[in-house]
């Protein structure tokens, strides 16, 4: 008999831990991140603007860069720019501000499209050719319910640099918009 009630009481807790997690599993979100320039070909002494875009599907939000709660982790992008190169200071998006049940505060998230904005500026003696940035993101994304661990993208963004008498064209207009020569 107490050999029975010991394998039931080892068997209970087993099998309710399984239905726990099973229960509030949820899949870690496919996050599209890529990077962009708003020319095509970047003239040396000028200056061209670039972005970092996250694509979060419907149902999920990642943490601002500033979300307000102690407990969630900001998202931070860093760009390494080739040497020469400078890189101006990121600039997110607004917020949205959400109340959630895993938390009393409010906290700050990017839902859908996360366009993170910066310039490059490719100094005039800079060589002619092809080199490339690379960006690193870290985030945590979250459901309604639970947050994930906090994941670090790379995206590497090429950039072509022409000389001061040629000229590039504008391209990823939806991002940036307008029209921009360089």
């Amino acid at each position: 008999m107490k050999s029975a009630l010991a394998a039931l009481l080892l068997f209970v807790p087993a099998n309710f831990y399984a239905t726990v997690t099973t229960r509030w599993r949820s899949v870690q979100p496919n996050i599209g991140i890529n990077g962009f320039l708003a020319l095509d070909k970047v003239q040396r002494g000028r200056t061209v603007q670039a972005a970092i875009v996250m694509s979060i599907p419907a149902g999920y939000h990642v943490n601002s860069n500033q979300p307000g709660n102690k407990f969630s982790i900001a998202t931070v992008l860093k760009v390494e720019a080739p040497g020469g190169l400078r890189v101006s200071p990121v600039s997110y998006p607004r917020a949205q501000l959400r109340k959630f049940s895993f938390s009393e505060d409010r906290i700050a998230v990017f839902e859908g499209r996360a366009v993170l904005r910066f310039n490059i500026t490719v100094p005039a003696s800079y060589q002619v050719g092809v080199t490339q940035l690379r960006a690193r993101l870290k985030y945590q994304s979250c459901t309604d319910e639970v947050c994930f661990p906090p994941a670090t993208r790379e995206v590497n963004v090429p950039i072509t640099v022409i000389g001061a008498n040629e000229s590039g064209k504008s391209i990823n207009g939806q991002i940036f918009g307008g029209r921009r020569k360089g």
